[in-house]
């Protein structure tokens, strides 16, 4: 499996396996299925609604505890220090574990620098392996690690060919933070299955679409968290690394890009609004 290093020295593999919007009652199953075939890294989140049964599936998989590299999330509803602590131990003891290898800031709305604050204790601690941040755009980013002591080790973005995240791309990079893709098939918008350049160049290498978009963001630096609930199609997605796109693949692919997301506009009140106040728990 290939592997990032995070700016604190943290190994993370470069692909790893997304539960967002699998029934808490397929989970496990699902979860197993990906451990069984081979996949070391599992996202989750608290707002996912599934991190007892990712835990149950770690639990029953036989595979020792370093082995698996946990990601979770903590909600904006609990962005207050002291929330921020309490929630980081229920998802813990959801999980069933210890420690968690990676833990992320859900959305860059609420007071999230008392949440930083409560991370950055956590991982001085040793409860977490390294925090991170999720769907921060450049400036928050940056104004939040200029003013902590921790600097943020993953930045998990909407990342896929339609938004490419070119500038952020170039920022994280230049920082030492790792660039990490959510929904890196842009959950199916603009047809993408169909897609003509996509299709062309994945029947060149002999590979799914799916397949040339995981690849195209790993040769990007970009780590995934692909998610399915087929079993095959874990197989597929995790085949990446035995094929190497050209130059010329990667130019055509980087035309699809339309520099906004067909999933949400983060600029339009409305989104922000329900997104920054939405709770999960009473």
């Amino acid at each position: 499996m290939k592997e990032a290093r995070l700016n604190n020295g943290v190994m993370m593999p470069a692909i790893g396996f997304g539960v967002f919007q699998i029934p808490a009652e397929d989970t496990e199953r699902v979860v197993s299925e990906a451990l069984e075939t081979g996949y070391r890294m599992i996202d989750t989140a608290a707002s996912y609604f599934n991190e007892e049964q990712v835990g149950n599936a770690i639990r029953h998989s036989g595979l020792k505890r370093e082995e698996v590299f946990i990601t979770t999330k903590l909600w904006v509803q609990d962005y207050e220090y002291d929330d921020a602590l309490r929630a980081f131990d229920k998802s813990a003891k959801l999980l069933g574990l210890d420690y968690i290898d990676l833990y992320l800031l859900h959305k860059p709305y609420g007071n999230y620098y008392a949440a930083w604050r409560a991370c950055e204790r956590l991982y001085k601690e040793g409860r977490i392996r390294a925090i991170g941040v999720t769907s921060f755009s450049n400036e928050r980013l940056q104004d939040l690690f200029l003013h902590n002591e921790v600097k943020p080790a993953v930045n998990q973005l909407e990342t896929h060919p339609f938004f490419q995240q070119r500038t952020a791309n170039q920022f994280l990079q230049c920082e030492g933070i790792q660039h990490e893709a959510w929904a890196p098939f842009a959950e199916g918008q603009h047809d993408i299955w169909n897609n003509p350049t996509l299709k062309a160049i994945a029947e060149k290498h002999g590979r799914t679409v799916g397949q040339v978009v995981l690849r195209w963001l790993n040769q990007r630096g970009v780590a995934v968290i692909p998610k399915t609930v087929h079993k095959e199609r874990m197989e597929e997605n995790l085949a990446i690394f035995d094929f190497t796109l050209t130059a010329q693949d990667m130019e055509a692919i980087a035309g699809l890009n339309t520099g906004k997301s067909p999933i949400y506009d983060d600029m339009d009140l409305a989104t922000t609004k329900y997104i920054g106040t939405h709770r999960i728990h009473d």
